[in-house]
């Protein structure tokens, strides 16, 4: 084959322009530290570069993002659960204290303030929330827990409870003859007027054991179309069926008494006061309510109060966080929140953060597990019954400071002081069933608030662990992090000291290719011809 000038030149500039690409290859190289500039490079960096991108990014929204946001979320909750066992435990120290017979009247007034202000402030921490969405509604973010002031809307609440909820409680009528005067009304003017002249022992005091069911709720609809529903499942008959009972609607204050009207086979409900007084009958069917083991899709052991409320004070609980419930939306309309509680088996409102490749963390904590209705019900069950005592004992204190200024010389003195001791032994038996009834209900009250206490504290420790779950998977996700940032690093960046290496070689190749074309192509066939 015959080598021509031609030919040699231009495997020449060939041989050059390939020098100069290689140089051009490893300068780029250099410059962006990166082994490939485009997926035809090397398909196979390419293609590990895009997998192990993706890994990284997916761990970085872990790691700088949803975990942090989680880490947040719980540490508003801990703070917040924190703040109720502190109002928990001085709770018990005031019930305590209030169990104490050798108090005066100014010391349960005290109690009955702080009382006040505790329960106050525990509904008040159940707003706490984070980014602005609350933390304690479950998946409704956007709503307070409580009413943030005085609202006008009604709601039909069912409430999901079982026998256990049924209690027994002492109520001292302190009516005169069975009128709307009470003896605790009693003062130095009014002692002998016909109201009051004719109290005594029997006629004026006495004390009525019943059993009751506690709504979560005071100041219910006290309309007749509103009276309450209790459903339950009968099992005294084979095979069990649907029951229920009609309360018959009154209020606490009626006259006669309603603690001393109940039916034996009835209910009467309290609108006031959100109590259902139940008779002896009806205490008994409801107490007999039992779960069949056998029906696994049921739970016949469950009873159902359909009541309804429409006028609520600032703090009070949303019933939509905790109920299966229907509420006017001011358009004629209806709005159904939870019916799905209405469904045996149902869950509570989880809500759960992506903290790694197919793993989640649940964050939040739901009202009903540490603010419940039972704290704020037990605590004006308590202050009731304190605030009754002081009446009483005020009473006591006028009759006996009115007692001591009757004048000897007065006309009527006998009469008078006859009737005052009748009204006074009259009140010191009221005082002896009140102070009973302290005892009772604020010792019973210790156990209450201390179980209060232990739901709250089990609360708080599930927060923890899922904290320190949290922790480890925080930890993990750093090291996954390192990994393939690590992995990605090699795949993708260049090895600058070699590609130095390579680059001055490739220069001193591309001026020696120079050099020597241009001694080569200086000289022809035509100079030796």
């Amino acid at each position: 084959m015959r080598i021509t000038n031609k030919i040699m030149q231009n495997n020449s500039l060939s041989n050059i322009n390939g020098n100069k690409v290689s140089q051009d290859k490893l300068n780029t190289m250099m410059s962006t530290q990166k082994k490939i500039t485009k997926p035809s490079d090397d398909p196979v960096i390419a293609i590990r570069a895009l997998r192990l991108r993706s890994s990284v990014t997916t761990i970085t929204q872990y790691h700088e993002k949803n975990v942090p946001d989680a880490r947040s979320w719980l540490e508003v909750t801990e703070d917040s659960l924190k703040n109720v066992t502190d109002v928990l435990t001085d709770m018990i120290s005031q019930v305590t204290k209030g169990s104490t017979e050798s108090l005066t009247t100014s010391d349960r007034e005290v109690i009955i303030e702080q009382l006040k202000e505790l329960r106050d402030e525990l509904y008040a921490t159940g707003d706490a929330d984070y980014a602005g969405r609350y933390i304690f509604t479950g998946y409704r973010t956007d709503i307070p827990l409580s009413f943030g002031e005085l609202t006008e809307k009604k709601y039909t609440i069912t409430e999901q409870v079982n026998s256990s909820v049924i209690d027994e409680i002492m109520h001292i009528n302190t009516k005169v003859n069975n009128t709307s005067n009470d003896l605790t009304d009693l003062n130095d003017s009014n002692y002998t007027g016909n109201d009051y002249s004719g109290i005594t022992e029997q006629n004026s005091v006495n004390a009525t054991t019943l059993h009751r069911i506690r709504l979560s709720y005071s100041d219910c609809s006290a309309e007749a179309a509103d009276a309450p529903v209790i459903s339950y499942t009968d099992t005294t008959v084979t095979p069990p069926q649907e029951a229920s009972y009609r309360a018959e609607v009154k209020h606490s204050y009626d006259v006669p008494d309603p603690y001393e009207q109940v039916p034996e086979d009835g209910v009467v409900f309290l609108a006031d006061t959100g109590e259902l007084l139940l008779g002896e009958k009806a205490y008994s069917n409801l107490l007999n309510t039992k779960d069949n083991i056998v029906t696994s899709n049921a739970n016949e052991s469950e009873i159902r109060i359909t009541y309804s409320k429409s006028e609520w004070d600032k703090g009070e609980l949303r019933p939509e966080h905790y109920f299966a419930c229907e509420a006017e939306d001011g358009n004629g309309g209806v709005i159904e929140y939870n019916q799905g509680y209405l469904t045996y088996g149902h869950s509570r409102q989880s809500m759960r953060y992506d903290v790694g490749f197919n793993q989640t963390i649940e964050i939040n904590t739901t009202a009903d597990e540490c603010y419940t209705h039972d704290i704020g019900r037990e605590v004006d069950d308590l202050i009731n019954t304190m605030q009754q005592m002081v009446e009483i004992e005020k009473t006591i204190s006028t009759v006996e400071t009115t007692m001591k200024t009757l004048s000897e010389s007065d006309p009527d003195y006998a009469s008078k002081k006859e009737t005052l001791q009748a009204q006074l032994d009259a009140v010191n038996k009221a005082y002896a069933f009140a102070k009973e009834k302290v005892e009772k209900e604020f010792t019973s009250g210790i156990t209450s608030m201390q179980g209060y206490l232990d739901r709250t504290n089990l609360a708080l420790t599930n927060c923890g662990t899922r904290g320190a779950k949290l922790d480890l998977i925080e930890s993990r996700l750093m090291s996954q992090q390192t990994t393939f940032e690590t992995l990605q690093s090699n795949n993708e960046d260049a090895d600058i000291t070699e590609v130095a290496i390579k680059l001055n070689s490739a220069e001193l190749t591309y001026e020696a290719s120079l050099m020597a074309t241009g001694k080569i192509m200086q000289t022809s066939l035509l100079n030796f011809i």
